[in-house]
């Protein structure tokens, strides 16, 4: 039996303020078409579809043409909701979608049950389980010991009872310990969110979403399929792909993946204006990517940004790298982050992602914001 593995979608996302709706059909569009030349007996969509609780209506739109697409080729979709994702929006209709084989993790209310599929090689049982927090399961096993994610995860994986002579697939979005993280991924500061990939070892596969590069942690049949863009630029020396699992007899398990090209690459340039500027160096090239510049001249560039936009529309990112920010960013060392106020460094974090500074309307919307949370925290 054959699967193709998705995960993290992140419809609706936007990268340094640019809608990345457009380059999600495109590689949806181009995964179907690879699903078209190689057949796969089900989908399986590890968390992540959107990338807000709330999705824009677009996105939504988007989802229902994807899973659409995929029922109209007679596929079993098997998709779970992650971190962003709110899950009772996703499992919404999925009584109704259960009889076009769209199958969705319900709200989490106990342990997964299997849905069985056949093959030669007898059944194979797949089991949804959407994103945790250990407050969701101790909700469900209050008299539990339970004091982090891997207790969650334990504890509900002991009551998912696995049947030894099936082949079993697991679908799950968490993040487990020892897998590499990129900045596009909203990881717990000391990895307090982390599971042990030896909870997994009853299955035959699992496919996890979660982290956004693609690697297996463990044994190969413990994998992340990575996301099918990139969406920040510590990603940029990626390939991205789609994963293939095929499950033979027990115990059989092959991957393979599929490279997937973007319509527009995300890359990082380096040089002086006038080097990039000039039609020697862009001509040929795709100057549609998007982009980060790092631009090496020593005084700034008067509108650099505005002025680079016109050979490179979607440059996403610009900063300099010279005496003046080498220094900058020496003198901004840990001795000095002590003195900086909370919105000082928001205002920085903001004109680093987005090119440009706050607006006065902005700052002082982010100051009440922060006040309040203050406040909130000492009435605690």
């Amino acid at each position: 039996m054959r699967f193709l593995h998705l995960s993290d979608l992140h419809l609706g996302k936007r990268v340094c303020e640019f809608s990345m709706l457009d380059d999600q059909r495109y590689i949806l569009e181009e995964i179907l078409s690879l699903l078209d030349t190689t057949p796969v007996d089900g989908v399986l969509l590890a968390g992540d579809l959107y990338d807000k609780p709330v999705p824009p209506a677009e996105a939504v739109r988007l989802l229902d043409w994807f899973l659409t697409q995929l029922a109209a080729r007679k596929l079993p979709v098997f998709a779970i909701s992650g971190n962003h994702d709110s899950a009772d929006r996703i499992a919404f209709g999925s009584a109704l979608l259960e009889p076009s084989r769209v199958y969705v993790s319900p709200v989490f209310s106990g342990a997964p049950q299997p849905i069985p599929l056949q093959d030669a090689h007898g059944t194979v049982d797949v089991y949804l389980l959407p994103f945790l927090k250990p407050a969701m399961v101790r909700h469900v096993w209050p008299d539990e010991p339970m004091e982090s994610y891997n207790d969650a995860l334990a504890c509900v994986l002991r009551h998912c009872e696995l049947d030894p002579a099936h082949r079993s697939v697991l679908v799950a979005h968490q993040f487990v310990a020892g897998a590499a993280c990129c900045e596009s991924e909203e990881v717990s500061v000391g990895g307090v969110d982390s599971v042990d990939a030896s909870l997994f070892d009853g299955f035959d596969y699992v496919a996890l979403g979660h982290l956004h590069s693609p690697q297996k942690v463990g044994r190969d049949a413990v994998r992340y399929c990575g996301t099918p863009l990139k969406y920040s630029f510590s990603e940029a020396g990626q390939h991205k792909s789609a994963t293939f699992v095929e499950l033979g007899t027990k115990g059989d398990v092959t991957i393979t993946t599929a490279p997937l090209t973007p319509k527009h690459d995300l890359r990082e340039v380096r040089g002086s204006y006038m080097e990039l500027t000039d039609r020697r160096t862009y001509a040929g090239t795709a100057v549609e990517d998007y982009l980060h510049i790092t631009l090496t001249d020593e005084q700034d560039v008067p509108d650099a940004l505005a002025r680079l936009r016109v050979v490179y529309p979607n440059l996403m990112r610009l900063d300099y790298d010279n005496l003046r920010t080498r220094e900058d960013r020496e003198v901004t060392a840990p001795e000095r982050t002590e003195n900086i106020t909370p919105l000082e460094h928001f205002a920085a974090f903001y004109e680093l992602q987005n090119n440009q500074p706050l607006t006065d309307e902005q700052a002082a919307f982010c100051q009440q914001l922060i006040e309040d949370i203050w406040k909130e925290g000492e009435d605690a």
